[in-house]
């Protein structure tokens, strides 16, 4: 299994075991987190475009393959992700500049052209 997809993957088993050990928690953080996804002033793009940029920022690689993942598949181009991820790179210098790698390679890994 690819990096990226295997990231991924171990999001879905994190957030299952979740279910099982903080059941009241994660629905909360679930209900949470649909609400502030759910398109409003924002569309889902641009939510998933800042997600990315937070996550790069935030030096989480789970969260690099998720809203990769999740800007491609809301209609995200290879430029719009990588623009977005060099709004962190601004803002957060040169550590947030290396992890411009995993995004780089979760786009290669997911297809993005």
């Amino acid at each position: 299994m690819e990096t990226y997809t295997k990231k991924l993957e171990e999001i879905k088993k994190l957030i299952g075991d979740l279910q099982k050990e903080a059941p009241e928690q994660i629905k909360a953080f679930d209900a949470f987190m649909a609400a502030v996804e759910k398109p409003s002033a924002l569309d889902r793009k641009s939510k998933e475009l800042i997600n990315l940029a937070l996550a790069v920022a935030a030096q989480c690689e789970w969260c690099i393959a998720l809203h990769t993942k999740g800007a491609l598949d809301s209609g995200a181009s290879r430029a719009e992700i990588i623009d977005a991820a060099m709004q962190a790179v601004l803002m957060h210098g040169g550590p947030a500049l290396m992890y411009m790698t995993p995004v780089i390679n979760a786009l290669d890994e997911f297809g993005a052209k």
